[in-house]
């Protein structure tokens, strides 16, 4: 996979100045992101080059030559992936049936919504099975962990800025609504997993990923959505005094805070229903 930039016409892009004051308004030293931004971009355009490399000159390679061309994200950012491996996603093989290649140029599919962090580590998913840091199993334990941090690779960040929202939400949250996109249920379970090994995220952070997350999956989505909502309820002690949670209440437009409510009700008819079958000695009342 090859990333570079491709330089847009002067009225399709953003200034330098512009992106520069996005960055520092929006990131969260915390997260370390600010900081790696410009040389994570350069890290990801040497690793996409390896993985396109290694799935092309492997010896046990079938990967037929055609190559796709992918112009991602609002800055236009230029990646390269074999059709093959793309099409191991209902929608880029649709999509991909639907064009004829061009003589000149071969296929191009233009993504302007998409993040090219996100889209990244979608090819980098789509290449190798995972993307970074990749999840590993700890057999003493039996338990799912993040693998330790690659120093050449350098700090992960947790979250990412995205355009949508004009602020930091949680990456793996991005990845499973793309994911949720392009029709890759695998890649969702991944990076559902991932959320759950998450911890020390902001209140702001988890709020506008819930937002996100309930506005980019379907109705019928019943592990992103859950997975936030039990979050918020384990949580609720450091939630009930966020001025952040009574500012998104007050606003609303969204079914969360119903499905919150729903939730919640749920958890207290459980603990009702788990004292009523406890000797009245052994009770808690709270």
């Amino acid at each position: 996979m090859l990333s570079k930039r491709f330089d847009p016409p002067p009225s399709k892009s953003f200034s330098k100045n512009h992106k520069a004051s996005k960055s520092n308004a929006s990131f969260s030293k915390s997260h370390g992101i600010t900081k790696h931004r410009h040389e994570s971009r350069r890290r990801l355009t040497t690793s996409m080059s390896q993985h396109m490399e290694d799935a092309t000159l492997s010896p046990d390679s079938t990967l037929t030559p055609s190559i796709v061309t992918l112009i991602i994200g609002r800055d236009q950012r230029i990646f390269a992936a074999h059709e093959d491996v793309l099409s191991a996603s209902p929608w880029f093989q649709q999509a991909l049936a639907d064009q004829y290649a061009d003589p000149q140029s071969g296929k191009r599919i233009h993504l302007p919504d998409d993040e090219p962090e996100i889209f990244s580590s979608i090819l980098e998913y789509l290449y190798k099975g995972d993307y970074y840091p990749r999840l590993v199993h700890n057999k003493r334990r039996n338990s799912w962990e993040i693998e330790q941090l690659d120093e050449e690779r350098g700090p992960c960040e947790t979250t990412i800025y995205h355009h949508a929202v004009d602020g930091d939400i949680l990456k793996d949250t991005v990845i499973y609504c793309t994911a949720e996109k392009y029709g890759m249920e695998e890649l969702k379970r991944v990076a559902l997993r991932k959320q759950g090994l998450q911890s020390g995220i902001q209140c702001s952070t988890i709020l506008a990923s819930a937002r996100y997350a309930y506005t980019h999956t379907p109705d019928t989505d019943s592990k992103l959505r859950a997975h936030y909502l039990a979050l918020i309820i384990r949580s609720r002690n450091t939630f009930k005094r966020s001025g952040t949670m009574q500012l998104e209440m007050f606003n609303g437009g969204t079914q969360l805070f119903f499905d919150l409510f729903v939730a919640l009700c749920n958890h207290v008819d459980d603990i009702s229903s788990s004292a009523s079958n406890t000797p009245r000695s052994n009770r808690h009342f709270f």
